[in-house]
């Protein structure tokens, strides 16, 4: 018993309670030590999943799937940007009752690590034919600027390494508790309205810090994400660590840090720490932030492990106290916030470079391609004068350096590829995660459903587009489980994949309907989750019954300016049903 509680006991002549046990450590390296306190963090001190790259190399992909030992098969293995991927036809109600091994199949997912989303073509032909090869044709753009192949047999990945480096790509710490792929503006160092060129950061952040075993131990996912572009172009407001663009009154061109954001089943938007970041120490000021998440992040627990929880407790005055006194050593200056974009950060359509050449975007369907058609997307785009592209973080392709005279045919080109510059409002503003069709955690299937919504709207709604009462985008995000891969929270129409009862009492699958989420953007000043309503939940079958239905109330209602986001967060709950 503490002093301090006798003392009160004899002022209120109340019994004493007993002293409070102290609360259990966060695993907090600096403050709780470094003894693991899960077996997560006991496999991640015994052999780092860096290792593992020897035993795929030298064992495994000589003795086949079977020889993989269980701890590197569902941890490790991830450090090299591979899953195992769901086994055909499993149900989505028997994802959360079964174990991993009688979920997955004997093929991996493979995430092609694209900092930056920079491609040359010929590093396009690679993956491609790495596709064709090895991957049944299969290939995803993802929401973080990667390439995903499919069917990929661990047999094959030491040849798909070699390809892949050859030409300066890789699958390092493309996954696991690890600093992921750099998000940056897919416009990097092309843009006439650009504030300042992040290429050269990005560069040097891959070059010296992915792959090193100092940071590859970190306690979850770690995201990042760099732009110079007023767009705003790389959802800054949902990585751990972010810097935008700005321009100091004083110190020139630089960028604003943002810090701890995150969704999954816990959203949270990331905070301005308030400081200038010039660009000659942005480098350092990464590897700040990036070493207080390994130090003190939280490693107990897997569900308080994200960046997010530790920013979430300490608050923006503290993080940058500890970044500036324990990790930079100097106080950063403070900086100004950027202004609100002025254009979409997409990117799609056809705009002029700095240089007098085009940039065309282009949207494929929620992302998916394949081999061949980028086998011959690269063909196309040396045809036409050009030898780079960037993925986005909208799964979408941006291709540089087309000579004006060249456009027209290129984008004429494009649309056998299923690739177009000039998508409708709903296949602009739709993406979709891998869903059911590859991965275990999934529920709902999510691409066919999303490419299916697309095209009943395009056909159901053309009488608003046609009129001009509907001419934004509205933002439909499909996600197959809870954890927010496609940014449900941060969608106009955000759902979340889930069995739904039905009157016959067998399970269907659906959705959990979020409304009114948004990033910063050319009509939205500010970043913003999604708004829930108890029990609003569709079938996959009514999904375009209900886009459409909410979609014409909403033009029929909306005030003058309003937008979707705007409206579904002040509309009546009956109305949003």
């Amino acid at each position: 018993m503490t002093q301090a509680t006798t003392d009160r006991s004899a002022a209120t002549g109340k019994p004493a309670r007993p002293a409070r046990p102290s609360a259990k450590p966060h695993g907090q390296w600096k403050v709780d030590g470094t003894a693991p306190l899960n077996a997560n963090e006991t496999w991640k001190q015994d052999d780092g999943g860096l290792n593992v790259r020897a035993r795929i190399e030298e064992v495994y992909s000589r003795e086949g799937f079977d020889s993989i030992d269980g701890t590197d098969l569902h941890g490790r293995f991830r450090w090299w940007g591979l899953y195992t991927q769901r086994k055909p036809g499993i149900e989505g109600g028997k994802t959360a009752t079964l174990e991993p091994h009688e979920l997955e199949d004997k093929f991996f997912m493979l995430r092609v690590r694209i900092d930056g989303g920079a491609l040359s073509t010929e590093q396009l032909r690679v993956i491609a034919q790495i596709s064709v090869d090895f991957a049944r044709g299969s290939a995803d753009l993802t929401d973080r600027q990667n390439i995903q192949l499919h069917w990929i047999r661990v047999e094959d990945v030491p040849e798909i390494w070699r390809r892949l480096e050859a030409v300066g790509l890789s699958t390092t710490e493309a996954c696991g508790d690890v600093p992921r792929v750099i998000l940056g503006s897919p416009v990097a160092g092309i843009a006439a309205d650009e504030i300042i060129d992040p290429t050269p950061l990005i560069n040097e952040l891959a070059e010296r810090f992915i792959g090193d075993p100092e940071l590859a131990n970190l306690p979850r996912k770690y995201k990042t994400a760099i732009t110079g572009h007023p767009s705003q172009d790389v959802v800054h407001e949902i990585n751990d660590f972010a810097l935008v663009g700005v321009v100091h009154p004083t110190l020139g061109a630089g960028y604003d840090l943002w810090v701890g954001g995150g969704l999954s089943t816990s959203a949270r938007l990331a905070e301005r720490l308030g400081v200038f970041v010039a660009p000659e120490v942005a480098a350092e000021v990464w590897l700040g932030v990036t070493s207080i998440f390994r130090d003190y992040g939280y490693r107990r627990m897997r569900t308080k492990a994200r960046l997010k929880f530790l920013m979430n407790d300490w608050g923006r005055v503290k993080f940058r106290e500890i970044l500036e006194t324990e990790y930079l050593g100097y106080a950063l200056p403070d900086g100004p916030a950027a202004p609100k974009p002025t254009s979409p950060g997409d990117h799609i359509g056809i705009h002029e470079q700095k240089d007098g050449l085009r940039y065309i975007g282009v949207a494929p369907t929620v992302g998916r391609v394949s081999g061949e058609k980028l086998l011959a997307l690269a063909d196309l785009i040396e045809a036409h004068g050009s030898q780079r592209l960037r993925t986005t973080p909208h799964q979408k392709l941006v291709i540089l350096d087309v000579p004006a005279e060249r456009v027209d045919s290129l984008v004429e080109g494009l649309e056998p590829l299923g690739l177009t510059a000039k998508p409708s409002i709903f296949r602009r503003s739709t993406i979709a995660c891998t869903g059911i069709e590859y991965c275990k955690l999934a529920i709902v299937e999510t691409k066919v459903t999303a490419a299916t919504a697309i095209a009943e709207l395009e056909k159901r709604l053309a009488d608003l587009v046609d009129s001009g009462e509907l001419v934004d985008p509205i933002a439909l995000h499909i996600n197959g489980c809870p954890n927010s891969c496609a940014r449900i929270q941060t969608a106009d129409i955000g759902l979340k994949g889930m069995m739904l009862p039905t009157p016959d009492g067998d399970p269907t699958p659906g959705f959990q309907v979020h409304l009114g989420g948004g990033l910063a953007s050319s009509n939205r000043e500010e970043a913003g989750l999604g708004r829930t309503i108890r029990g609003l939940k569709v079938t996959v079958e009514d999904l375009p019954d209900y886009v459409e239905r909410i979609v014409r109330r909403f033009v029929a209602s909306r005030g003058e300016a309003e937008t979707f986001a705007e409206w579904a967060h002040r509309a009546e709950e009956d109305v949003l049903t």
